[in-house]
């Protein structure tokens, strides 16, 4: 005796060999997984579900499906090493019914099936809703995720500039130097600064094709290995890649509704997101979070014409408080009157209307100014102009509803920074495997799908999910 607790002798024969559902646990997501998509109506989600009348047999998409679900929620979610996890792992063994398709196939699986997987997370979003997981106030933000393409294989009308700068001075210092050499080196000593100079030229007119088609572009922007892929700020400097939109639980954090732009901005993104939101609930009216980035009128008004309560704090963006004058929000209107009231009590009237930047703008100003004893605090000007959109009460409504509630931006940040960071995480360092808008919004949907998965067995556990299911 050895005195360790021994195992089994590999080479010893069973007379009953055991069943593979022996070493599943009854509580197992591959468990959830299974009964879940074998529920789905495969063919209305628009998989083929019918088989080819010739040629060799393909694999069920439900047993396709499977094996991604169950490597997303185990971050397995390279198509090579899913191949090798289903010829030796005992639950991918028994999630598929011991069959092992090879990376091609399962990486053509991903792709030809796209819109049918996305619409799979939202069936899983569906049952979230029959179990009364999902309340009617969400928190929506966007995160930036990097995409399969390098810094310096993307170009702006800026990056290409200093480029074919840096490459232009490069040139001339080297032209500089021949020009020395030439006078008192013979020609053999010469060679190496002709080659530098030659493939600087060749740099250089790959630079100016690269901004033709660059120019061409909508956006003036051009990506090389995914052409969808643009830069975009982010915390810490710049990024290429996607705009992950979500819409989160507040109840559950649970993932609602999302979406993969490669719009860099959120400042669009409101009332696409939360109208997403009412369809997905099935819901008449809606509350949502926001953080500053969001805040836009246009977009505050057409909440409100969907019955989308929003809430969308003002950013602090005064440049008259940065240069020490009056803040706008120091002068007050008054409704009855439709004037303004200035920090020295004066009248502020209404003047005229004209059209900016497709909005009717208001414009009001006192024939005081001039004489005011504060006026240096005020306007660097002969008047100070006060302009009000003639939607204006939509923003000051916005407004009241958000010192309501003080405690909204907390709500929002303890809401959806907790999937962000999770999927981050899962996702790893390089964050997307795909390329091109498409392909990446079938990816983010698995990673939805399985994070809200985990989510739900982590709130009511895998028996009451399966007898929901």
């Amino acid at each position: 005796m050895s005195g360790f607790i021994e195992g089994e002798n590999r080479y010893q024969s069973t007379l009953f060999p055991e069943r593979v559902d022996d070493y599943v646990d009854e509580d197992s997501v591959v468990r959830v997984i299974d009964v879940f998509i074998d529920r789905l109506d495969i063919s209305g989600l628009g998989f083929k579900a019918e088989a080819a009348e010739t040629g060799r047999p393909g694999y069920h998409p439900r047993t396709m499906l499977k094996i991604y679900v169950y490597g997303y929620l185990n971050q397995v979610h390279s198509s090579r090493r899913l191949e090798r996890e289903a010829g030796r792992n005992v639950e991918l063994m028994w999630l598929s019914g011991r069959l092992a398709p090879d990376f091609k196939t399962i990486a053509n699986f991903r792709k030809d099936n796209g819109e049918a997987i996305r619409l799979v997370c939202r069936e899983f979003v569906m049952l979230c809703r029959k179990l009364n997981l999902l309340g009617d106030t969400l928190a929506i933000d966007g995160s930036k995720f990097k995409a399969v393409n390098n810094r310096d294989k993307n170009f702006t009308r800026a990056k290409m500039k200093r480029r074919l700068a840096e490459v232009e001075a490069s040139i001339d210092r080297y032209l500089g130097e021949l020009d020395n050499a030439d006078q008192s080196a013979p020609p053999e000593d010469t060679r190496s600064l002709k080659d530098k100079i030659a493939a600087l030229t060749e740099e250089m007119d790959r630079l100016k094709k690269f901004e033709v088609r660059m120019l061409e572009a909508p956006d003036q922007q051009l990506s090389l290995t995914d052409p969808d892929a643009r830069s975009m700020k982010s915390r810490g400097g710049g990024i290429v890649g996607y705009n992950l939109q979500t819409a989160v639980d507040v109840k559950h954090h649970l993932i609602t509704v999302h979406e993969v732009t490669n719009v860099g901005s959120d400042r669009r993104q409101l009332t696409r997101m939360a109208k997403q939101a009412k369809v997905a609930l099935q819901t008449r009216s809606l509350n949502v979070i926001a953080d500053a980035g969001y805040y836009n009128g246009d977009e505050l008004q057409s909440c409100e014409e969907h019955n989308i309560t929003a809430y969308v704090p003002h950013p602090a963006t005064s440049h008259n408080k940065a240069k020490g004058l009056f803040d706008r929000g120091e002068f007050h209107y008054i409704a009855e009157d439709d004037e303004y009231q200035c920090p020295a009590g004066e009248r502020l009237i209404y003047r005229f209307t004209r059209e900016e930047k497709g909005k009717a703008i208001q414009r009001y100003w006192s024939s005081a100014c001039p004489s005011c004893p504060i006026r240096e605090r005020c306007t660097t000007g002969k008047n100070r102009r006060v302009s009000r959109w003639v939607h204006e009460a939509v923003v000051e409504r916005a407004a009241v509803r958000l010192a309501a509630k003080p405690d909204a931006m907390k709500i929002r940040r303890a809401t959806v920074e907790h999937p962000y960071g999770t999927l981050k995480a899962w996702m790893g360092s390089t964050h997307f495997l795909t390329k091109t808008l498409d392909h990446v919004s079938t990816e983010m949907s698995l990673h939805v799908l399985a994070y809200n998965m985990k989510r739900v067995i982590n709130l009511i556990g895998t028996k009451q999910l399966l007898e929901a299911i």
